[in-house]
């Protein structure tokens, strides 16, 4: 088996809503199990929250997400970003314009001094998005 790294996000109660929305923006299957299909849930409001949710895209991204329970600690914030970089630009702002839709822009996507087209951006569920888009070599 070849390993991989890939980003697993943390959600109070949303990480269905999310990666519902995740999968609308770059296609692929989703899979999820909650708390009771395992019998892990101590909280019966918490039975059907998400364990474990996992997409898999046809572009070989991963994405994995939970929710928290209420007993744990949850802190949402910038303590991570997820970044999509490549030299496909129709894609790549595809997903760009997808994920900032009801989010909100730290920085525009636009051409950036070292030469590729970057923005940053925080979607409506919280996690900062980071995309750069390689730009033509100098030749």
């Amino acid at each position: 088996m070849v390993s991989r790294l890939n980003p697993y996000l943390n959600f109070r109660n949303s990480a269905r809503e999310a990666m519902t929305f995740y999968q609308s923006v770059f296609g692929g299957e989703l899979t999820t199990s909650t708390f009771a299909e395992f019998n892990v849930s101590t909280d019966p409001a918490e039975a059907d929250l998400i364990m474990h949710s996992q997409l898999e895209t046809d572009a070989g991204y991963t994405l994995m997400a939970a929710d928290v329970p209420a007993h744990m600690e949850f802190s949402p914030g910038s303590a991570i970003s997820v970044s999509l970089s490549g030299d496909d630009e129709a894609q790549l702002t595809g997903y760009w314009e997808k994920l900032i839709d009801g989010g909100t822009v730290l920085e525009p996507l636009s051409k950036a001094p070292w030469g590729d087209s970057f923005g940053m951006a925080v979607d409506r569920f919280g996690i900062q998005w980071l995309v750069n888009i390689a730009g033509t070599p100098q030749g």
